[in-house]
């Protein structure tokens, strides 16, 4: 007889309890998380509503518009909830034709540090993701022995309070590890790109949370089909579906979907309360085949 499971709703990241369905700000900013949104009002809505809907956990960086997203958030939610921690990254720059450019030298991480402090209007940052250009959806293995070491100084100064990874590989991690502890690491992984699956798995057993980005990127139209198939089965969406299989896959996960719609962030936040049969997580699994 088949049994349905509901996720475990918080975990433990930076030594504070979060509810594990969070919040990306990226989408706050304009097209190509570029410039300003295009209803600030409506931005701002969204990230009132997230907080009053139990959301703890928000993912930003300053160079998302740039600085428009840490903008919008103190507008927003400053002076901030005891209870709110604060995800950004450092280790890009946004060129004058919104590009993506890597911003790894020392020195552009510690000015990148004390542009997210001035913006987001805190002394101390809660947690500072170090972002690995590499591909732009994927690490390559290479020695960021320097980057880490130059964020711990930071650390060691009290600018920063714990240092998070992204787009990074096991190894990596490992080498990260012996310079400073790590509390999460963001990468790209979901129901169907599954490369992470054996360091999503090392990662909990470190006790470490793992943050995965585009919830619904890389999907074949086969295997879109067959989210869609399961989901109106189930009377969820799509984007609902995709969510609670990666809470259920590890308890460190923890999500961060983007939306500038007050309805769609309803809607996120929902998933986390949808259970799912082992048939249902059976047909799921077996879409990453497909």
């Amino acid at each position: 007889m088949s049994q349905s499971h509901r996720p475990a709703t918080t975990y433990t990241l930076a030594g504070r309890t979060v509810s594990r369905m969070g919040y990306g700000a990226m989408q706050l900013a304009g097209p190509g998380v570029f410039g300003p949104p295009k209803d600030r009002d409506a931005a701002i809505a969204v990230l009132r509503e997230a907080v009053s809907s139990g959301v703890n956990h928000i993912d930003t960086s300053d160079f998302y518009g740039p600085h428009i997203t840490n903008h919008l958030i103190r507008e927003a939610l400053h002076p901030y909830p005891d209870d709110l921690v604060i995800v950004t990254k450092v280790g890009a720059r946004r060129g004058e034709d919104a590009s993506w450019l890597p911003a790894l030298e020392p020195e552009a991480i510690r000015q990148a540090v004390h542009d997210n402090l001035r913006n987001l209007g805190v002394d101390v940052l809660d947690v500072v993701n170090l972002r690995i250009m590499g591909d732009i959806h994927a690490p390559t293995e290479a020695s960021i022995e320097r980057e880490v070491t130059a964020l711990a100084e930071l650390q060691r100064q009290g600018l920063v309070r714990h240092i998070g990874l992204s787009n990074v590989t096991s190894a990596q991690v490992a080498q990260a590890r012996k310079i400073a502890p790590i509390v999460c690491v963001q990468n790209q992984y979901n129901l169907v790109q599954r490369g992470d699956d054996a360091l999503v798995d090392e990662l909990a057993e470190q006790e470490i949370a793992y943050v995965p980005f585009f919830p619904l990127g890389g999907f074949s139209p086969i295997q879109s089909a067959g989210l869609s198939r399961v989901a109106e089965a189930i009377g969820a969406t799509p984007m609902q579906v995709a969510l609670v299989w990666l809470l259920h896959r590890a308890p460190n996960v923890l999500l961060i979907p983007g939306t500038s719609s007050v309805k769609h962030l309803r809607e996120n936040i929902k998933a986390a309360q949808i259970a799912l049969s082992d048939v249902v997580l059976a047909e799921l699994d077996a879409l990453g085949r497909a």
